[in-house]
């Protein structure tokens, strides 16, 4: 399945933005997950339309974005891989010389699946949580080879304190997943693994879900929707599948708990006018991973979180397999109040800078 060129660039223009409040705000594994993101949409934009005019923009645009995840990683001591490059498509570089009817493949090498050290960052806050063990994929190079380009694999570095105001989806989250990792005794009758985080965009949503992991010290795989689906037939449908029964083996060797976020999930799992098979296909193999994650165990830590702005476009059957359903909210005037704290609290501020008429006239504004 293939996207319009507007709608990857505006996935990338979304990616991008995240990237750059993110790392203005200190979450910087956060950001290089943006970054990567946004990367590899204008990537695939070269790569499905490579006569598109504006393609030296997008390379340009890409190769900053992995120049700023290679400085963040240096920054704050998160291991990428050491051969990682970005070559420029050959079709970009030599299209003036070529005939228009020849087709040639770009070619990136990235590595998605950033590498962890063992100690902490000196360079995060002092409030963030220890590090979460990290997964030997060298042992499993099978899984390590299927999943490189379609997961991306993080340390979480983010604290309660740094999602300012969402109280009610801060204590939502706590019970449906802090808690039973804690005191699973306490929940008898099992506990919720499907969740549904949805609300206007940039409210703050893959931060809850990041903060989760964390705080459990558990896996964090963060899933971009549009990358599961592909143009060959059964390949997306195998993508979904691998994903879980990768998810499993790791919940069973490592023993700790594993959140699989799927950002923009409507976009996987939207009601459409025209569908075709494929996307069939795929609505019903999500359908049955989550059969088995819901019914199968009762006492499995292996949790998905959904993203969405559109929740209105999944039809009812998924609704129904996420049982905890969060809104996540614009931020009140007490929140905003403290989101101009933290965004000013590293520059070199006016004394007449008035943070309460801040608050004020941005009401109804996101973070």
């Amino acid at each position: 399945m293939t996207l319009a060129p507007q709608e990857l660039e505006n996935t990338a223009s979304k990616y991008a933005a995240e990237a750059i409040k993110f790392d203005s705000q200190g979450s910087h594994s956060i950001a290089i997950q943006s970054y990567q993101r946004a990367s590899e949409a204008l990537i695939r934009l070269v790569e499905i339309y490579p006569e598109y005019k504006l393609n030296r923009v997008y390379l340009e645009r890409a190769s900053a974005y992995q120049n700023r995840i290679k400085a963040l990683q240096m920054a704050n001591g998160i291991l990428g891989d050491e051969n990682q490059t970005f070559n420029e498509p050959s079709s970009i570089i030599d299209n003036k010389n070529k005939s228009n009817n020849q087709n040639s493949k770009p070619i990136i090498k990235t590595n998605t699946i950033f590498k962890n050290q063992n100690k902490s960052s000196s360079s995060a806050s002092n409030h963030s949580p220890s590090p979460s063990p990290s997964p030997n994929m060298n042992n499993n190079p099978e899984l390590n080879s299927e999943f490189e380009n379609l997961i991306l694999k993080e340390k979480p570095l983010v604290s309660w304190n740094e999602v300012v105001g969402l109280d009610d989806a801060k204590r939502a989250i706590r019970e449906s997943i802090v808690y039973p990792t804690r005191r699973s005794d306490l929940f008898p009758l099992g506990w919720p693994r499907g969740i549904l985080l949805f609300g206007p965009p940039g409210c703050g949503k893959t931060l809850l879900a990041a903060a989760a992991a964390a705080e459990i010290r558990g896996y964090f795989i963060n899933i971009d929707a549009p990358s599961m689906m592909s143009k060959w037939l059964g390949e997306a449908e195998k993508n979904i599948s691998k994903l879980f029964t990768f998810s499993r083996k790791l919940l069973e060797k490592e023993k700790v708990p594993i959140l699989l976020f799927i950002d923009e999930i409507d976009s996987l799992l939207g009601t459409r006018n025209g569908e075709v098979g494929g996307e069939v296909r795929v609505k019903n193999q999500f359908l049955t991973e989550m059969d088995g994650i819901n019914d199968k165990s009762r006492d499995s830590f292996l949790y998905v979180i959904g993203a969405t702005n559109k929740p209105w476009s999944l039809e009812s059957g998924f609704l129904r397999r996420f049982q905890k359903r969060i809104y996540v909210t614009l931020p009140d005037m007490m929140s905003r109040k403290n989101l101009f704290k933290q965004y000013v609290s590293k520059l070199n501020n006016d004394s007449s800078l008035k943070i309460d008429e801040l608050a004020k006239l941005s009401e109804s504004y996101s973070a």
